[in-house]
């Protein structure tokens, strides 16, 4: 069955996690750029990565092409798109969630997401013709069906939405905001009642925001769109991190961004928390961003186990809310093997002299600020000198 079979069944479908990030972690992607040439480069590792996504629970492998868009690939002074390609990137990311696909019972999503065309005031022709080059390459594969995903702007995601809606598939849209809407400032209902329109099956959020933000987020989605009396799927794909300091930039915006996030990390326990309230919420497409891992993956297929009726494979070597300490040598280690336990848990950072909340940078900057616009060039001495001294301690 499609994505939209699934869902119009009623179905819980499960996404995947987070790539960059992850890939990052293991030395695959560069930060900064965050480009996918790991699918050319590194095939073995974005196989594996699918592979143990698809193990936890995921229902949905996404083709690893976020920032794949030749102005993208060839951003300052990234070598992608001259010396691999755009069209070799994209080819190899569909070849490869494909064939972990077939593994299972997956779906396989072509992505595209936000460009420097947009940030730098391309036209919206030109802007298009970035997302139609992907497109022919996801037809050309025939993936099982498209998300326009990571928007800050919901006139960019419109443009996308209507370029993916040319391929006759399934088209899904996800805006990385926060209950204050776009950084135009357009509301996340008005977001979504704009995407609807422009012929997205399915809506919701992905990144920048922790689960409980974005849900707060998707419920603002739901409301625009009852209001004007439109009906769509939703879905939600958070940030594994705890933001509640972030401003209307989400998580870019915060000091430790993004080499000193590690203490935000949230648990396998608050995702099953967020899996409960996004199905509580009418979200049944529920996956995970950045810092998602594939055990993050796993409990929000645990903790829908009863309404789905099975578990994934991953929990063959998973305790139910821990209770596989039951064989752990240790008596208060076996004491924890319980749902009261680590529902109640308040963990402890082990940083006596950090705090709790950052300041977030929020330079206020958007599509058409200096500071936005994008170069081929790599960026220089001079330029970032002057950054330097915007941003000092």
């Amino acid at each position: 069955q499609g994505i939209l079979e699934r869902l119009d069944a009623g179905e819980i479908v499960i996404g995947d996690g987070g790539f960059v990030f992850a890939l990052e972690k293991r030395g695959y992607v560069k930060a900064g750029p965050w480009t996918p040439e790991a699918t050319v480069e590194h095939p073995e590792a974005v196989r594996q990565l699918h592979r143990e996504f698809l193990r936890a629970g995921s229902n949905v492998l996404q083709t690893f092409t976020f920032y794949a868009s030749e102005d993208k690939l060839e951003n300052r002074g990234n070598y992608v798109a001259e010396k691999i390609s755009c069209q070799k990137v994209n080819e190899a990311a569909c070849d490869i969630a494909r064939e972990v696909a077939n593994e299972g019972d997956a779906l396989v999503a072509g992505g595209v997401s936000q460009t420097p065309s947009y940030l730098s005031c391309k036209d919206k022709a030109e802007v298009k013709a970035a997302f139609r080059k992907q497109l022919d390459v996801f037809m050309k594969k025939n993936v099982d069906f498209l998300i326009a995903e990571y928007f800050e702007h919901v006139e960019e995601a419109v443009w996308a939405v209507e370029v993916l809606k040319e391929s006759g598939k399934p088209v899904a849209a996800t805006m990385c905001i926060g209950p204050e809407g776009d950084m135009h400032g357009v509301p996340p209902g008005q977001c979504a009642v704009q995407l609807v329109k422009a012929g997205a099956s399915i809506v919701g959020v992905n990144c920048h925001f922790d689960p409980d933000t974005s849900l707060e987020t998707v419920k603002l989605m739901k409301e625009g769109l009852q209001a004007a009396k439109l009906k769509a799927h939703l879905m939600s794909q958070p940030l594994a991190f705890h933001t509640p300091d972030c401003g209307k930039q989400g998580f870019i915006d915060l000091p430790e961004f993004p080499f000193g996030l590690e203490p935000r990390i949230v648990t396998r326990w608050d995702i099953q928390k967020y899996a409960r309230k996004a199905y509580d919420l009418g979200i049944r497409y529920i996956g995970g961003c950045c810092g998602f891992e594939p055990y993050h993956v796993r409990a929000i297929a645990e903790e829908l186990g009863p309404e789905r009726g099975f578990l994934p494979e991953a929990s063959e070597k998973h305790g139910s809310w821990g209770n596989s300490l039951s064989m752990h040598t240790k008596p208060w280690v076996r004491a924890r093997a319980r749902k009261e336990y680590w529902e109640n848990l308040k963990p402890a950072s082990g940083r006596p002299y950090c705090p709790s909340m950052s300041k977030p940078d929020g330079w206020g900057v958007t599509k058409g600020a200096r500071e936005l616009m994008q170069q081929k060039e790599a960026t220089s001495e001079q330029q970032l000198k002057e950054l330097f001294q915007k941003r000092k301690f």
